[in-house]
């Protein structure tokens, strides 16, 4: 199917009869902000688009029917962490009203806003960043910095696919993903949507920490590989990877080396020169636009 029909297929009739009268191109849609009772909004291609339609609370509810085939409770622990992952790999953000049990989330009920964040891959963006982390066709400890929408994941996603698969640049060797959120590879019903290479396991919505020790014990992989790492946990487990001999491929929020290197936690790991390469992205129109590649200490890496 086609990026349009995906998602589609989880839109009521009135919602997607307004977005057909927009004549969306979906190769450059980025993210469809549907919320009950106000305008929908589109992002495409660097502009936002607002349409004149005003969706109701039923239709958001008949989005999550159709999300979850009829079936919400079966999905509730995917919905209690505020979204749900589509066919194709889109990634579908809920907010409503939070049922908790013992101070912690347990589902959401009465949707009152669905954000769609529709799923790209950009294979070949990693091309011109691969050789300068890579030496002897080995990967070297990695860290991508980047501000919030500038393409991180992207990058991410093209160099495992690439050291899974293995070219010119780097031999092709086992990879083992964590991913939490559901972005990388973006799984539905457990099978990866997006193209990560051939020799890739993945431990889909799982947390980052526990889950790269899982896949260190079970799947013995050669890279590690997890989106937005921060915590105390994560840093621990990292370590932990490192001392077990696999090669670490990660990203962190931050607009520059020095910004993440004075946060308490992720900043210990580049205080101690843990990581030998960081790619840091810089904030355009085009998304993974490259400022820098600089080696443990900082310094730039012609």
């Amino acid at each position: 199917m086609t990026k349009k029909e995906e998602i589609y297929g989880i839109l009521p009739c009135g919602i997607r009869d307004a977005l057909e009268k927009e004549n969306l191109d979906f190769g450059a849609v980025t993210e469809i902000c549907i919320r009950a009772g106000k305008p929908i909004y589109v992002n495409a291609g660097g502009r936002e688009i607002r349409t004149g339609y005003l969706p109701g609370k039923e239709e958001l509810k008949d989005i999550l029917n159709y999300m979850s085939r009829y079936s919400p409770y079966a999905f509730e622990e995917e919905m209690r962490k505020g979204f749900l992952t589509i066919e194709g790999g889109h990634r579908v953000g809920i907010a409503g009203k939070a049922i908790t049990e013992k101070d912690k989330v347990k589902n959401i009920r009465y949707i009152s806003s669905v954000h769609i964040r529709v799923a790209h891959e950009v294979k070949g963006c990693a091309d011109t960043v691969l050789p300068r982390i890579a030496r002897q066709k080995e990967l070297c400890h990695t860290l991508i910095i980047s501000p919030p929408g500038c393409g991180k994941t992207t990058l991410l996603r093209d160099v495992i696919r690439q050291i899974s698969d293995g070219n010119h640049v780097i031999r092709g060797c086992t990879v083992g993903v964590v991913d939490e959120r559901s972005e990388i590879a973006g799984c539905y019903m457990g099978i990866p949507q997006n193209d990560i290479g051939l020799r890739t396991d993945v431990l889909d919505a799982c947390p980052k920490a526990e889950g790269m020790i899982m896949m260190i014990r079970s799947m013995a992989p050669r890279v590690v590989a997890a989106d937005e790492i921060g915590t105390t946990e994560d840093v621990r487990a990292i370590e932990y990877a490192m001392h077990c001999g696999c090669r670490i491929l990660a990203t962190a929020h931050g607009s520059s080396f020095e910004e993440v290197r004075c946060k308490p936690e992720i900043g210990r790991l580049l205080r101690d020169e843990r990581f030998e390469r960081y790619v840091v992205l810089k904030k355009e129109e085009t998304p993974g636009q490259i400022a820098g590649v600089y080696d443990r200490q900082g310094k730039p890496c012609m």
